[in-house]
This record gives C-alpha cells, structure tokens and sequence, in this order.
C-alpha cells in the first residue's frame, strides 16, 4: 500500500532534498568562487562556464557529472573538495550551437591548474562514448596540465586503462571535433587538442606533449612553461590551424567553424565578378598574393583561412560560394613561386582528409611549377609528403572542382587536381593559363639538351627563348582544351556561378530519389 502523504509530509519531505540539491549546485557555479574569479578575469580569461555559455545557444547546455569531486577524500576533507573541486574540473555535456545539437566539454583552470583527475576522466570517457553514438559535433576547451597525481582514493597503479584518448581517437571522421587552446595545455590536455580536427588558440597558449615538471623530471632541463610550445611557434609548424586574439574571438570561429557543417545558406554576396579578370599579373613569371583572389570566388565575409603562418606556398580556407560551403586549396606564387614542398604537401593531404571527414566539397586552384625539387627538398622527405598528398585527393569522394588559374605543370598540378585533370568532376582554365608536363623553359632545356651543347655559348639562350615561347603556344589552356585534356576554358567572371552549377549538380545527383542532401 501507499503511505499516506499528508500536507505537512508533502511541503517537508521534497523541499530537504531540493534545498541541498540547489545548494549543491550553486557550488558548481562561478558565483560561489567570486575570488578566483575575479582573479582570472584580472588575466584577461574567463571561465570554462563562461566559455560554454557564450558559445551555446541560450538554455540548451545539459550538463554530466557536475557533482564529482575530486578523488582526493583521503587526504582532504570531503567538503573541502565539493567547494574547490567542483565537477573535478571538467565541465561537459549537450547543447545546441545556432540550433544545431552538439557537444562541449571544458577543462576548468581554476581547479587544480585543469589537471585530468581520474573522475574527471570517467566523466570524459562517458561524454566522448554519448558524442559517438549520438553523432554530436564536439567543442572541447583543452586548457590545462595533463594527469593529476594526486587522486587517492582509486586503486590506480599506472592509470594507463583511462579511456578518454582513445575513445577520442576513435571519432575521427565520425563527428567533427574543435579543440581550443588557450593557457597551459600539456601533456594529456595536449593529446586531446591534438586528435581534434582543428585546434584553435589564443597567443597565450602553450601547447606541449609535457609541462616543465615532466620535462624536469625526465632530466632534460629547468623551462618556463612560456618557453614550451608557445602558439607562435605551433601556428608556424601546422600544429594551430586558426590562431584568434582572445577567447571570445575563438567562441565566435568555433561558430562559423560549425556553420559550414549546415549545408547551403541562401545565394551568398559576393564582389563584383568581372574584377576576377584583372586580379593576376600580365607577366606569368610575376608572383601574386592569391588570397584576393579565393575572397573574390566567395561569398563576401565567408572565409576562414587554415593554417596560415604554416607552408604559406599553399593556402587552405573554408568558404561558400553561392552558399554552398566548401573547402579551397590554394597555390601560393608570393613563397616559392607556389613550389609543392614536403610541408605544402602535408598541409593539403591534411586538408583534403578534413574536407572528405566533414563531407565538404572542394575548389583547388592551380598555379604551380610542380613540386619543389633537387637534394635540399628530398631531405625534407618530399617523396613520402607528395606521395600522401595524391592519394588523399585521389581518395576524395567529396566533389572536386579544379581551376587552373595560371600555371599548371608536371605531378604537382596533377596532385592539386586528385592525381588527374580528369579526377575532378570539372577541370577548368583562365583563358591566359599554360599546362605541360613540367617548366616549359626547363622542358625546353631537357629535350634540347644535345643540340644546345652543339651550338655556340652566344647562342644558347636565345634557342632557348625562341622554342620556350613555341612551346607556350602549344601549352596554352585553349590547346589543352582542344585535345579535351581539361572540360573548358572558361572567363574568370565565370567562375563562381561554373563551381557553383557543378557542385549543385553534384549534390543533387548525392542526394539520390529522396531529395535529401546529404551532410
């Protein structure tokens, strides 16, 4: 039988366990901490709850786990950990980003330096298992000092069975994952930054595989933990995709970040078309800056450009054009004459895997002398990185569209193109581009080689020019055309609206007799 509630049971009996629980809850809070934080803001920081509540949508973040504690019961006391180790500094759970479902997980400097404590990693492993199955897109606020050392009431002897980095691992190319640095972030914090898809950071930011302690305690000297992976130097070795001023900035890229994930987004402004006819130099052996010309495709106020200050001889960006979003890869003429290196040619495999996990199709514009050569460039390992880089385009089943803009020669135009110029489901040319197997100067020199040795010295060079500019003839865009070895050659005005149709048809013909676009 029931028991009997009574009046008096019926106001008593739930408002105990209400009180504690609304109070246990404030303590989780930012409000019930004013001194740290007014201390970090001080810093120019803010808080892992701050972060979270200016990135979701207002109302939606469902939290896990927030009334963990630290596992530290035997050396503190008890209340003591529910005060300064609220969630065991780790704040995680499900929301919505512009009203699409997602995830985010934050790390929480403010206790114990954001260390990875052994609840903490239960919640995490939890968390990253739930972003799996319900296929969330993940944001995760990396901040903090690896493995905490101090949790003693589990009976841990190596820790090495923790789950987090391998059930994070596991996502790749099942669910986009951001990773934002900002701060200290070592060690596991690092990894986990790491695996992520893109990682963004603030010019604070140190990222390293171990903070000072480790390094110290490996015998390998005393650092500062500014000295160790400082964001300057992990922009300019690839490691930082997109470096942002501050905090608030990285929320706001994270957002755009995730919006490319929405399909298309209305017809999309861009500039005046015809500007594109004028934007590359008459002289084809001038270098240009390319990245006006990538704004000039897009949408206006449309790109995100990856990995900038990383092999700047190749640009990658994020974009939509006609609102359709997609990935560019870019030659670069202003460094190395736009040269494939070994580190160009990692950048564009790794962007190629990113566009092919995120179901983005992809704009390659072509204006190479082929890959960077000679015995400097193969120390570099450039047979290994070029070799990467053609089986990730030729791998895409994304859509690829190729523009040859100026210059296409040899492997390297083939591997901006998937491997071919008939990999991508359109090849196109700027009316002034040339296309050949290699330099033409230099094809000249190759397959004249006898007959330059037999002239006289005084004559070499002019044999040289003359046949070079024939050779420019029969390399011409129009020329490739005519033995249908590219679609067309199109006039750059064009060119938006020629990417566009194709990629529409693309999609359309993906979406198959149900008519659903596929993301």
């Amino acid at each position: 039988m029931m028991a009997r509630v009574t009046d008096e049971t019926a106001d008593r009996a739930p408002a105990t366990g209400l009180t504690e629980l609304l109070a246990r809850r404030f303590l989780t809070t930012d409000e019930a901490r004013p001194e740290k934080v007014a201390r970090w803001h001080a810093r120019g920081r803010r808080t892992a709850r701050e972060n979270i509540a200016d990135l979701v949508d207002p109302g939606s973040f469902v939290e896990y786990g927030r009334f963990i504690t630290a596992a530290q019961e035997q050396r503190r006391p008890l209340a003591d950990l529910v005060v300064e180790a609220p969630a065991d500094g780790i704040v995680g759970g499900t929301a919505t980003i512009g009203g699409r479902p997602c995830a985010v997980l934050s790390y929480d400097y403010l206790v114990m330096a954001g260390t990875q404590g052994m609840r903490g990693h239960r919640k995490s492993d939890r968390l990253i298992e739930l972003v799996g199955r319900m296929g969330l897109p993940t944001v995760f606020f990396t901040e903090g000092g690896g493995g905490r050392p101090g949790d003693t009431d589990l009976p841990i002897v190596s820790a090495l069975d923790v789950g987090s980095f391998a059930l994070w691992g596991e996502l790749e190319g099942v669910v986009p994952r951001v990773a934002v640095v900002s701060g200290r972030c070592f060690a596991g914090n690092a990894v986990l930054a790491g695996c992520a898809d893109l990682r963004i950071a603030t010019p604070d930011a140190n990222l390293g595989m171990a903070g000072p302690a480790m390094i110290a305690g490996g015998g390998l000297g005393q650092f500062a933990a500014d000295e160790i992976g400082p964001a300057e130097e992990q922009a300019a070795n690839g490691v930082i995709d997109i470096l942002v001023e501050d905090e608030e900035e990285a929320v706001a890229v994270v957002r755009r970040l995730l919006a490319y994930l929405e399909g298309p987004a209305g017809s999309g402004e861009a500039e005046d078309p015809t500007a594109l006819r004028t934007m590359l130099p008459a002289n084809d052996r001038e270098a240009f800056d390319v990245r006006p010309v990538v704004e000039a495709l897009a949408d206006a106020g449309s790109v995100t450009w990856l990995r900038a200050a990383w092999a700047p001889e190749l640009v990658t960006a994020f974009a939509r054009i006609e609102g359709i979003a997609l990935g560019v890869v870019a030659n670069q003429s202003a460094h190395l004459a736009g040269a494939l290196t070994a580190d160009a040619s990692a950048k564009a495999a790794d962007f190629l895997e990113l566009c092919e996990r995120w179901g983005l199709p992809v704009v390659s514009l072509v204006d190479t002398p082929g890959f960077m050569v000679g015995p400097e460039a193969e120390r570099t390992g450039l047979v290994r990185h070029a070799s990467r880089m053609v089986n990730a385009g030729a791998r895409l089943r994304v859509p690829l569209v190729g523009v040859v803009l100026r210059r296409g020669y040899g492997l390297g135009a083939q591997a901006m193109l998937g491997g071919s110029t008939h990999r991508p489901l359109l090849t196109v040319a700027w009316p002034d581009a040339h296309l050949g197997p290699m330099g033409l100067e230099g094809a000249v020199r190759l397959a004249m080689a006898r007959e330059l040795a037999e002239l006289p010295e005084d004559e070499r060079e002019a044999t040289v020019a003359r046949h070079t500019a024939e050779l420019r003839t029969h390399a011409s865009a129009l020329n490739a055309a005519r033995v249908f070895e590219i679609d067309d050659v199109i006039d750059p005005a064009e060119t938006r609206a020629v990417v566009a149709a194709t990629l529409r048809a693309a999609t359309l013909r993906a979406a198959g007799a149900s008519g659903v676009v596929p993301r």
